[in-house]
């Protein structure tokens, strides 16, 4: 019998039809998968089959005593007390129980004096939860807080956003429920938490009905996939490789079918406005089945459009990017980076790796020189112009709207110098009119990464830090996303706990391993797990803040031939810039050029010419560049008396 089985669903919010009539049986041990663009209801079907919403039509029926918990996408607003408690609170009258005992423990473990009626209550406690046979729910609970990185003890009013949802994971997952629904279980989680939920999934018994944009952890546990879309809901018996495959041929075939229909419209519309002789002759079967194709054509519900993002390139760096050497930081005695060095050149993709809290944000900022090291040293190469998606958004102004936080309150926006009206540009990152007016803090999460997207890729760069930009994203957006950084031919850094994105993304990964030792991969994550040790190693050095040596105090007395040279390069340097600006100038012209239509008219001479002072020019850029980053590197920290 099914754990739970849907009939004939609708819910409509506000003139939208979110369920238009779906129908879903879900038996016992399935693991399925519901997929779908954001906004197309998805976490309203969940709450559907959870009980908390109730819909406009139709039947939700569960087998008898069947339990049934759910990880939401939204935090309740309700909840208070310590996590240990929230967490057992899923458990019923056991987890009662199991909070006494936690409780009495602690409070006998801190106490001074007395303790009689404390160990009193202990007792109570230990044998409330021998008759409930709750000890094994004990090391359920222990278990899920150690691996999700949570203090029992902790206060749930205090966590962020995150780890709140992760107590609320810890919840659903010892409650032992017939149907487990999560709705975005791995945002906030790290690749050690994910890989550890996996393996907990695939030991249960219970159905599971998930929503996720990590494909790697759709791939592992879905058994099945159902897709929510305009309204419908289709089932698809098969892997997530075989799906798109299939979904993309539908979507094909769904495209010829409106083609043709539009096509047999059009021309039964053309003859309905046909002269009088038509109107005497008219065939009024024909005039009834024109009726019903315009009723059939209001009813289509097209499909959404695909998002268009671009991102904005800037003047390329030179080769050299950012040179780290022996870097070092730490809090305390806590190490978190100790003696790490890593060349990073034009070109490189670059994922960071690491559980959360390891470091990996705070490594970006003494790559990009937002923080000093304690000790070692970060050079960066010439014409940098870094653009950074950061995972909290506070890039974003919540009680402005979207299109206010994009233009700021202006009607057009320059992008790569064209100026183009706000309300189109985010129209391209699917923001129909009404959702760009609303303000931030009403968005979703993907509505949220969608803008900062929006936001950010106005800007011109050659440089890119994207710290977890894939969170809440649907597939479609995720694959264009994807696209778009393994074409971008600038420098990527990013801060990734998706498996698949980074290995169809980075070229090189940054891992942190353990005890502040951090060390460089050639390849994505599945090449890290290849080659990473066995045992993870010591870090050379301890991070312990010294007092730098300022360069001023160590520099040598200068001869007056090395003033003179380092004058000569110093006014070197001065001229650069301008000469680099006329290559890249006469560079762009010639390219235009040779892209126009007509140029294949171009006598053959000058095609060779062209081409030759393309070469030349190109070659002339890679070494005024290197002339640049050598001079900036001979006259730095350099004062001359």
């Amino acid at each position: 019998m099914a754990v739970v089985n849907l009939r004939d669903i609708h819910v409509n919010f506000t003139g939208t039809v979110l369920l238009d009539g779906v129908s879903l049986r879900i038996e016992p041990g399935e693991r399925v998968c519901l997929l779908g663009r954001n906004g197309e209801g998805k976490s309203t079907l969940l709450s559907v089959i959870h009980g908390t919403l109730t819909p406009d039509d139709g039947s939700v029926d569960y087998a008898r005593g069947a339990r049934v918990a759910m990880l939401p996408q939204e935090v309740p607003g309700d909840l208070d007390g310590r996590i240990y408690d929230i967490v057992a609170d899923g458990l019923g009258k056991i987890g009662a129980h199991l909070s006494a005992y936690h409780q009495a423990a602690n409070q006998l473990a801190m106490a001074d004096g007395d303790q009689t009626a404390l160990v009193a209550r202990l007792e109570h406690a230990q044998h409330s939860l021998e008759d409930a046979g709750g000890w094994p729910h004990h090391q359920t609970i222990q278990a899920a807080l150690s691996h999700l990185k949570l203090d029992g003890d902790a206060p749930f009013a205090s966590l962020s956003g995150g780890m709140k949802r992760r107590t609320l994971l810890a919840r659903a997952l010892v409650s032992q429920p017939d149907l487990l629904i999560l709705d975005e279980p791995t945002n906030h989680l790290d690749i050690e938490s994910i890989t550890w939920l996996e393996d907990f999934l695939l030991r249960q018994n219970a159905a599971l009905l998930f929503v996720t944009h990590d494909r790697a952890f759709l791939r592992r546990l879905a058994t099945r996939i159902v897709e929510l879309d305009r309204g419908n809901l289709y089932s698809w018996e098969c892997d997530y490789a075989t799906y798109v495959e299939r979904k993309e041929a539908d979507l094909a075939a769904e495209a010829k079918q409106n083609h043709n229909f539009d096509r047999k419209l059009a021309e039964e519309e053309a003859w309905i406005r046909q002269g009088i002789k038509a109107r005497r002759t008219r065939n009024m079967g024909r005039v009834r089945e024109l009726i019903k194709l315009r009723e059939e054509r209001r009813a289509r519900r097209e499909r959404g459009g695909t998002a268009r993002m671009v991102i904005q390139e800037a003047e390329r760096t030179g080769k050299l990017v950012i040179e780290a050497t022996d870097l070092c930081f730490g809090f305390g005695d806590t190490p978190l980076i100790g003696g790490f060095s890593t060349t990073i050149i034009r070109g490189d993709k670059v994922g960071l790796i690491g559980p959360n809290g390891a470091g990996k944000t705070t490594l970006l900022k003494l790559l990009l020189g937002e923080i000093a090291p304690q000790t070692g040293s970060v050079r960066h190469g010439v014409n940098l112009q870094v653009v950074y998606f950061d995972q909290l958004r506070d890039q974003l102004d919540e009680a402005k709207s979207a299109r206010d936080n994009v233009a700021d309150g202006n009607d057009f926006i320059d992008i790569g110098g064209r100026r183009k009206h706000v309300m189109g540009y985010l129209k391209d990152f699917l923001f129909p009119p009404d959702r760009a007016r609303v303000p931030v803090s009403v968005l979703s999460g993907g509505e949220r990464n969608r803008l900062l997207l929006a936001k950010l890729f106005m800007r011109p760069s050659n440089v890119l830090v994207m710290d977890e930009p894939t969170n809440d994203l649907d597939a479609e957006t995720l694959d264009l996303l994807e696209e778009l950084l393994m074409d971008y031919p600038g420098t990527l850094l990013l801060v990734s706990h998706d498996r698949e994105f980074l290995n169809n993304v980075v070229t090189s990964t940054i891992a942190f391993e353990a005890h502040g030792v951090v060390a460089e991969y050639v390849g994505g994550y599945d090449d890290w797990l290849r080659q990473r040790p066995a045992s993870p190693a010591q870090p050379e050095k301890t991070c312990r803040a010294k007092e730098q040596t300022s360069r001023t105090a160590t520099r040598k007395k200068l001869s007056y031939r090395d003033k003179y040279d380092l004058e000569q390069k110093r006014e070197a340097l001065k001229g650069l810039p301008a000469r680099i600006e006329t290559l890249e100038s006469e560079q762009t012209t010639l390219q235009a050029r040779m892209s126009e239509p007509d140029y294949y008219k171009t006598p053959g001479e000058t095609m060779a010419a062209d081409q030759t002072r393309l070469e030349a020019i190109e070659q002339e850029l890679e070494n005024a560049y290197g002339t640049w980053e050598e001079l900036e590197a001979a006259l730095e920290g350099v004062q001359l008396d």
